[in-house]
């Protein structure tokens, strides 16, 4: 029998090219391999757009369709909504009387939140608590592999720290689910810092070409290249991690190019541009195909949601005698 993965996306906008190639193509190439859970994270979302709740019900639909245009298919793997299963909340409960406060307080994403969103108010009991929630999602299927960027393994440690403390204090029950490194390049946002919808910089998998090009044109190149006729240095340029991305069969081109002064920066961000676009084309008619069929995400996640709550119940019923609230 395959192995067991899971992941989460949090519906908290439109999905970008960071989120495409950081984890839904991986997600993409999993479902062929492995019995795959992917789910609509609404309740962490809550945990920082709780003052915009309304929102949250159309980033799910653009999500979910995103996801299909790119090629998850559900004949494959299983998708559902996180609140539509409130076994992983009363898991959540289980595992937070035994997460010790330090170990929530270190974990360095609520650090790098914090700092990142000071004007966010996120000093509550729900964000602190996201790995708490976290280990549940993961571990009320049991899941083995959780494919993560290498940035994100600390983080699922959280999750193997706190199944081996259930397993210590009731028996061993729950695997310690292992990283499935994604391989995936970091995707450099228009500022040059990690691509992010928190940090304002990100390129959208809905955008038009116009739009795309105006961004790529706005990016930070080589800082010592002031001059057409000066030598750049294609290693600290964003918009040349993103063509290593999008234009392979020019990138030695498009770094001769740079590095002996043979093509300006305004025209090497317009190749980029161009190729992102056509990149994203087939995906934006095959999405816009989709939104004609209505209701076909509330069906997907109501059936994926049926097809899981058999295993979560199972989960739940072994851990309710394991820590004696049941016989």
């Amino acid at each position: 029998m395959s192995k067991r993965v899971l992941s989460g996306y949090r519906p908290s906008g439109t999905l970008h090219l960071g989120h495409l190639h950081g984890n839904l193509e991986n997600m993409i190439n999993l479902q062929e391999k492995y019995e795959c859970f992917f789910f609509v994270a609404d309740w962490h979302a809550l945990t920082t757009e709780y003052e915009k709740p309304f929102q949250i019900p159309q980033y799910i639909e653009d999500m979910i369709l995103d996801w299909l245009a790119f090629g998850l298919d559900p004949k494959k793997c299983t998708l559902y909504r996180q609140s539509s299963c409130p076994e992983i909340a009363e898991l959540a409960l289980y595992f937070g009387m035994i997460t010790p406060l330090p170990w929530l307080e270190r974990c360095t994403t609520y650090k790098e939140q914090l700092r990142e969103l000071k004007g966010r108010e996120l000093a509550t009991y729900g964000f602190l608590g996201y790995p708490v929630l976290m280990a549940a999602d993961i571990l009320v299927v049991r899941s083995e592999l959780v494919p993560v960027g290498e940035d994100q393994v600390p983080h699922l440690e959280l999750t193997r720290e706190i199944a081996r403390r259930f397993n210590y204090l009731y028996g061993n029950y729950f695997p310690e689910p292992q990283a499935l490194l994604s391989g995936a390049k970091r995707v450099p946002g228009i500022d040059g810092r990690k691509m992010s919808k928190s940090y304002g910089n990100a390129i959208y998998l809905n955008e038009s070409p116009n739009i795309i090009k105006e961004k790529v044109r706005s990016m930070i190149t080589d800082p010592q290249r002031v001059y057409l006729k000066d030598p750049g240095h294609p290693e600290v340029c964003s918009v040349f991690s993103l063509h290593q991305i999008y234009s392979h069969s020019l990138i030695e081109e498009i770094e001769k190019g740079c590095r002996e002064a043979l093509r300006g920066c305004t025209e090497c961000k317009d190749i980029l541009a161009q190729n992102i676009s056509d990149y994203l084309a087939p995906f934006q008619s095959k999405r816009k195909e989709l939104e004609k069929e209505k209701g076909l995400v509330e069906e997907i996640l109501t059936k994926g949601a049926q097809s899981v709550k058999p295993l979560m119940a199972e989960t739940l019923a072994q851990v309710r005698k394991l820590i004696s609230l049941e016989k």
